[in-house]
């Protein structure tokens, strides 16, 4: 609860400096007090902490789920130095945002009641609609958060409807409760109560941009500011899976073969959908969002196949997913600022131009790709494991072909970086905050692919 305090504070504190104008003190204070939060949640590893009449509780799981947030969310701040400047002269109101969504983002991860978990959701998502159209000059942007809200919305409703049905069949919000009224109900369940499941699950699915709701992430994600895609795509799906898992595991693990053919179809969906068209994609932006809907469909095997490992296995995955995409988001900022193109060609002899930066890349797209010796390769080994666990293994070998055709939208960015050449062959140059930023995640991104221990053992 400390860490939710602490951010919300800190929001309210940048928005101060905003006003009296301290811009150069914006960044330290917030990694400061960002790091402060971390340090707050990790305190209170091994207890199980309730707070406002067992609304929140912070247990072990809500810690590594939040803790992965604010570690992802404080290398994207790193990463914003000089870049929401070129937008904007209020940078204080565009982190104070990015924080208060974040804020969001912890009461999802650690919601114990349905209300808290819609407050969360709305706390984040009202954030996100504001973040993504803060190009407010660019039509690309002023459309990606139309649709985003629209969508939101839309969802919104759907979830709203579902906690509605659940609570009327159970009489309370409160998760523990709502599992004991269904292992007492004798398998006499109200059919208003699986229409409520359902409704929930079409408002998560949209929020992990899972098939069939999934149309809207490609153009929001390439209208929205890089940065604030990669927050989209990293922060805000891995909370979006840590509320998924944690109420489908407390509530609806006894409800499993109800929903087993369901996310069976979706899981295949989102994973084939999400890779034959990233297949297709010129723009590497556009193919980082097809690629994020696919890993939404991996991700998703661990909701399908609902265990004691679930929660291990996407905590691995989105830990190696949320690195990789940092790095690969950085370089492409980085890339394109020089470059003005957001092609695979803008990518031509970067081996040479930065081969650093090329290998940095190298090593995301790998990862990305489930290569082994990388952090994305054991996230896969996980999700993969623990579904055929549970005997699904048709899925499982449909969802290997699908990542063996991934390998080759990834290595497109490769070749382009040692095959090609680029008209331009003046170094392209990462210093300060990014070099920091590109050092951390791909030593990270080794040293998980190597020792996964350091994550499973978590759990």
């Amino acid at each position: 609860m400390n860490s939710i305090i602490i951010i919300t504070i800190l929001a309210v504190v940048l928005l101060f400096l905003g006003v009296y104008k301290k811009a150069s003190a914006l960044l330290p204070v917030a990694v400061i007090g960002l790091l402060g939060a971390l340090a707050s949640q990790i305190a209170t590893w091994n207890t199980n902490l309730y707070y406002f009449n067992q609304m929140v509780l912070f247990d072990n799981f809500s810690i590594v789920f939040s803790s992965l947030t604010i570690i992802t969310t404080i290398l994207i701040i790193i990463l914003s130095k000089g870049y929401f400047e070129k937008i904007s002269n209020d940078v204080a109101e565009y982190l104070a945002l990015i924080l208060f969504a974040l804020v969001g983002v912890l009461c999802m991860v650690s919601f114990q009641n349905l209300t808290m978990l819609f407050i969360g959701i709305e706390i984040m998502s009202i954030s996100m609609y504001a973040l993504a159209g803060i190009r407010k000059k660019d039509l690309a942007s002023n459309e990606a958060a139309l649709k985003y809200f629209l969508m939101g919305s839309f969802a919104t409703a759907f979830l709203m409807f579902g906690i509605a049905l659940i609570y009327g069949f159970t009489g309370t919000f409160n998760l523990d409760q709502i599992a004991a009224a269904v292992g007492m109900s004798n398998g006499v369940i109200a059919p208003l109560f699986y229409t409520g499941i359902l409704f929930i699950l079409v408002g998560m699915l949209f929020k992990i941009s899972a098939a069939p709701f999934h149309f809207w992430a490609p153009d929001v994600y390439e209208g929205a500011p890089s940065l604030i895609t990669l927050f989209m795509s990293t922060v805000v799906k891995t909370a979006s899976f840590a509320a998924f898992i944690r109420l489908f595991i407390t509530c609806f693990a006894s409800l499993a073969t109800y929903l087993t053919p369901t996310l069976w179809i979706i899981a295949l969906l989102t994973i084939s959908i999400g890779n034959l068209s990233a297949l297709k994609q010129y723009s590497f932006k556009r193919m980082l969002a097809y690629s994020s809907i696919s890993h939404a469909g991996y991700m998703l095997l661990a909701i399908l196949a609902i265990g004691p490992n679930s929660s291990k296995a996407i905590f691995i995955y989105a830990s190696a997913y949320s690195i990789a995409s940092i790095t690969a988001f950085a370089i492409f900022i980085k890339v394109k600022e020089i470059v003005k193109s957001d092609s695979f060609e803008a990518f031509n002899g970067l081996g040479k131009r930065n081969p650093g930066m090329a290998l940095a890349l190298t090593i995301a797209m790998c990862s990305l790709a489930g290569i082994p010796l990388t952090a994305g390769f054991f996230g896969k080994f996980y999700i993969f494991t623990n579904a055929m666990a549970q005997n699904y293994y048709v899925l499982v070998l449909l969802a290997i072909v699908n990542a063996v055709i991934g390998i080759w939208y990834y290595f497109k960015v490769i070749i382009a970086m040692y095959m090609k050449q680029s008209l331009d062959n003046s170094p392209i140059e990462a210093r300060g905050n990014m070099a920091l930023v590109l050092f951390i995640t791909t030593m990270a991104t080794i040293i998980l692919g190597i020792f996964p221990s350091i994550l499973s053992s978590l759990f």
